[in-house]
Parts: C-alpha cells; structure tokens; sequence
C-alpha cells in the first residue's frame, strides 16, 4: 500500500493540530495539580461526552470487534455490550454522588468512605495495581492494534509503529494534561467517526465485496449476521448472551466499565461543572458508544469474510506479518489497505486519532493515580503543586515506556480483554454496594481484589483451568470460569466483610453528611446518629435511587432499540426495523417522564 501527497498532508496535518493543542494549553495546563488532572472542574456535559466517546475509540476496539463478529458472529459482541447496564446505572445514580464527593481521583474516595490504616493501604496499593498494572496492560493492548495496523497497511516493525506513535503521544500528554486530551478530543472524534463510516461505506461497495445485498448473502457472512445467538445451541447463548446480562456487568471491573463508575469515566465526571453536566456527559456517552458507533466497524468485520475467509487468507495476503501477531483482528486492518488515496488519509489519521485519545486519557488517568494516590500520600505529603505536575509529567513518559515494551510481547486483542474480566469478577458488586450499605469497609475491597487477581492467574496459568473447565473432562462446562471466578471472590469478600470490624462512627457519619446516600442500607447508621443527638440527614430530598433505576432501565430499552433498530435498516429487514423504531420513541417518551420525576438531573 502506498501513501500519496494527499494522505500525508491529512495525516500531518493531524498531527500538527493535536500537538499545537497540547502547547497551547500546556502553561495553563501546569499551573496547578487541579487544571493538569481535572481542568479546574469546569468541563461542559457535551464536551466531556465527546471525550469519553473518542477515548472509548482505541484502535484495539475496531480489531476485538472484528475478531468477535469474524469468530463469534454479531452477536459476540455481548460481551462488552452487556456494559450498558453499567454506564446506565453510572448516568442515573452513581454521576451525581460521583460529583458530590468532589475527589480529585476515584481511588481518593477510599479515605472518604472508609478509615484507618486499611483504607490508606487500599488507596496507595491501588494506585499502583490500577494506575500502573492494569493501565499499562489497557495501553499494551492498544498499542499492540497500532503495531498489526503499522504493519499491515504500511509495512513498518513492530518497533518503529511503537516509537513513533508513542512519541507523540507522550509529548502531547505530558505537556498538555487533561484540558489537552480534552480539548483533543473533541476533534479526535469527529475525525474517527468520518474515518469509521468512510471506510465502512467504500469497503462494503468493493467490487471484490459486491455491496451490500452481496455481503449479507455470502455464504462466509449468513451465520454471521444475528444480533442475537442462537437459542437453540445452549453454549453460545449461555457464554454469549445469560453470562454478560446476568452476570458481567454487575459483577466485572473493566476499563471505561466499571459497575458504580469510575477510572476515566470517573475523572471526567469529576471535572464537570456540576451534578448535571456529569450526568448529560455519561448519557452522550452511552448512547454514542452503545448504539451507533459500533455499525460501521460490524460491516467492515463482515466484509472482511467475503476477502479474507479465514487467517490463512490473511497471512497469504500480508506475509511480512509475524506468526505471533496473525488473528482475526488483522482483518480489520487487511481490510483498510483496500481505501483509496484521500479516504486512506482519512482513515489513518482516524486511526492515529483513536490510539492518541485512549493513550492520552490513559497516561493522563493513570499519573493522576501516581501523583495523588500515591506520590503525595506515601512520598511526599508536603508536595507543592508544581513538584506533583513534574512527577505528573514523569510518570506519563514512564507508563507509555512500559506499556510499549509490554505491546511488543502480546499477540492478540480479546485475549487481554478476556483476562482483564477475569482480573476483576467478582469485585463489582462491592463498587456498587458500597456507597448504599454502611457495612461494607475497606476489608471486602482488599480481599475481593486479591482473591479475583489469584483465581485469574491460577485459572490462566496452571493445569487448574483444564482440571475444572476442560470441555470434555472438566468438572464445570467451559463457560463457566467466570461464573466461578465470581461466585468464590463474593463469597471470599462477604465473609471478610462480616469478620472485620465496620467503619467508625465517625468515618461512616462523615461520608454520609457529604454524599447523603439515602436508602434502608444506611438507616442503622442515621437511627444511631439520632440516639447520639447528632443530625446527619440534610436534606428533606426524597431517596432517589428507586427513580434512578427506573430511569435506568428505560435508558437500557432506548439505546438498545436504537442499536436493534440500526442494525435491521441495514440488513434491509425493514419491518422489525419499524417496530424497533416505535419501541425507541416509545422508551424516549417514558425515560423523558421519568427524568422530569427526578431532581438534579440534567
């Protein structure tokens, strides 16, 4: 494949404007801790939803869809979609207590909600195992997308896509801070959508590929297209569909997923103006990355079988691509070596512009973690401002070397979303408990997190897996290492939970006079506050949370429809096409009613 005049401009042109952002804020940017991580909290909702959107758009997330629809058909895409569940419950309940608490990291809310020694230990080890550990594995999975489509659409090492998409990135972040990838992204996401959908349309009208009509008769293609798996084959519709709605999404810790809110999600609603602009902000955001974002990526994935049947085809075709990086995901990339001079340009500095979003708010997110929860708790407590910029700054070029040298060794996309889920099953429900009942404490997090992080490796690198889940032989069906994951963690952390002492009074009295949580999980604390004359309830506010849910499932039936409805359109399956469309106004008119019900809300 080759770039003309064209392509280049576009592409440096991409990257004059991205870096001229980034020093263009850069003085402001370092004036203090509070503009580099959080831009002096004064983020509108549109302009945060936009930045969680382009974030969310990582080069690695085009490759794991591609290699779900091209393994598991359309409907592998469960996986990650059963996470609307959790960001409806972070737009409707958890944005407005996130904002409330005023933190400048979510790993800062461990000293507010819980006590003593556990919680500082839970603040600063976690600072480390989120902001180093598993942001350098997020990052490495990225740049690992960079690498296959360095290497397949333009021909470069391993190490050169590595060097210089890396070096970039990090001058950009580093001076920049979060009003840089902000302000970025805004622009980034325009760029990524004209890219998706531009490729996504010339792609489907290859003469190789037939249009369309061809794509959706092809006999690589017909089993591929249902949104639904099917019901009459019990694995897939257990491992695709009853696992992720019943149980990954309340239950699983995942980057940009995480049940009860958190991570960048979590910054980003942080740094809002107010209660409602964090909330507008995760609305925007779900909708654009459940609904419509993901329809252009499907149909390049389902193109790609008509060109490149199998892996075999892939490798015949890109030979210079090494063993240890051939997987479905390639396809995508194969795929976009077909785009025309112009539409090319376009689509790589789409391309660029995802990878610099999701790094860039991950390097930002992760120092954020080092800086506060860690630097200045443990190191140094009298840090001035400009010292925790510095170590900011460091930190930044630090995770991109390590998370670079971690990319070179891994092979493909949805083995590490795999095993970030098993790193995190069976945590989630403390994420979302914890703010609703008094008697979770720092103990249930400590425990939960080792234990899911040892049954993970123990599952993954020992005769274990083989022992318990093997098809043939094993003493649970293969679907069920998650499952299993999380149902021994729960009962590991309940058990710890009610062995340990509670929270203090003072402790618990504190975070509820701040965040005034409501609801019948707290009543013991309020009734005992009482009988000590102390009043901690103020406000006359009805409990919330109820209205929230159901604002929350009306939001799940809305994106959903939206999503369904996409999809059939496209398939040219125009009837339930029509009723999904009835369905979506329909659930848009009982959500508008519900969100009028409630107070605070956008």
């Amino acid at each position: 494949m080759k770039l003309e005049l064209l392509d280049y401009i576009i592409i440096f042109g991409f990257f004059a404007l991205v870096l001229f952002i980034g020093i263009y804020v850069s003085k402001k940017s370092g004036q203090n801790s509070t503009e580099y991580f959080l831009s002096g909290r004064s983020m509108p909702w549109w302009l945060l939803g936009l930045s969680m959107v382009a974030t969310t758009f990582s080069t690695d997330t085009p490759n794991l869809v591609t290699d779900l629809v091209r393994s598991n058909g359309v409907s592998g895409n469960w996986g990650w979609w059963c996470f609307l569940l959790t960001g409806m419950l972070t737009v409707f309940v958890y944005a407005k207590l996130w904002r409330k608490s005023n933190v400048k990291t979510d790993l800062e809310f461990y000293e507010l909600r819980y006590g003593g020694k556990a919680a500082s230990f839970l603040r600063k080890f976690r600072a480390i195992y989120l902001g180093v550990l598993f942001n350098v594995i997020t990052m490495a999975s990225v740049t690992l997308a960079a690498i296959k489509i360095g290497g397949v659409m333009l021909g470069l090492d391993p190490w050169v896509t590595v060097v210089s998409a890396g070096l970039i990135t990090v001058v950009f972040s580093a001076l920049g801070g979060f009003k840089g990838v902000v302000y970025s992204d805004f622009f980034l996401f325009f760029m990524a959508m004209a890219g998706a959908i531009g490729a996504a349309y010339y792609l489907v009208n290859l003469p190789e590929v037939g249009g369309l009509q061809a794509v959706l008769e092809n006999e690589n293609v017909k089993d591929k297209l249902s949104i639904l798996p099917d019901f009459s084959d019990k694995k897939a519709l257990i491992t695709a569909l009853i696992i992720p709605l019943a149980v990954q999404w309340w239950s699983s810790w995942y980057p940009g997923g995480e049940p009860g809110g958190g991570g960048y999600i979590a910054q980003r609603m942080l740094a809002a103006k107010n209660e409602n602009h964090a909330i507008g902000a995760t609305f925007f955001f779900n909708i654009m990355h459940y609904a419509l974002r993901p329809w252009p990526w499907i149909l390049v994935a389902l193109a790609s079988l008509v060109v490149y049947p199998d892996i075999a085809s892939i490798h015949e075709a890109f030979p210079n691509v090494t063993e240890d990086k051939l997987g479905h995901d390639l396809a995508y990339s194969a795929m976009m070596t077909k785009l025309p001079t112009g539409l090319l340009g376009v689509v790589l500095a789409s391309l660029v512009a995802a990878y610099m979003s999701t790094i860039s708010t991950q390097l930002n997110w992760g120092s954020s973690y080092i800086v506060y929860d860690f630097y200045k708790q443990q190191i140094n407590p009298q840090a001035t401002e400009k010292q925790m910029v510095n170590v900011g700054r460091i930190s930044t070029v630090l995770l991109m070397v390590l998370s670079a040298f971690l990319a070179l060794a891994l092979q493909d996309a949805m083995g590490v979303f795999n095993l970030l889920l098993s790193f995190g099953a069976g945590t989630g429900l403390i994420f979302i408990l914890r703010w609703f009942w008094w008697r979770i404490n720092a103990w249930s997090e400590i425990t939960a997190m080792f234990s899911s992080g040892i049954l993970a490796v123990l599952l993954e690198t020992t005769p274990l897996r083989g022992y318990l889940f093997a098809p043939e032989t094993g003493v649970f069906p293969e679907w069920a290492d998650l499952p299993f994951i999380m149902i021994v963690t729960s009962i590991i952390w309940l058990t710890a939970t009610f062995v340990t002492q509670p929270e203090s009074k003072e402790v618990l009295r504190s975070f509820y006079i701040k965040i005034q949580p409501g609801g019948p999980g707290w009543a013991k604390v309020v009734d005992q506050a009482k009988g000590d004359n102390v009043e901690i309830v103020k406000t006359n506010e009805k409990w919330s949370v109820p209205s929230g849910i159901k604002a929350m499932l009306s939001g799940v039936v809305l994106i959903y429809s939206i999503m369904f409805a996409t999809g059939y359109w496209i398939y040219g399956e125009y009837q339930l096409a029509i009723i999904l469309t009835i369905v979506v106004a329909l659930s848009a008119f009982v959500l508008l009613k519900v969100w009028q019900g409630m107070r605070n809300v956008f």
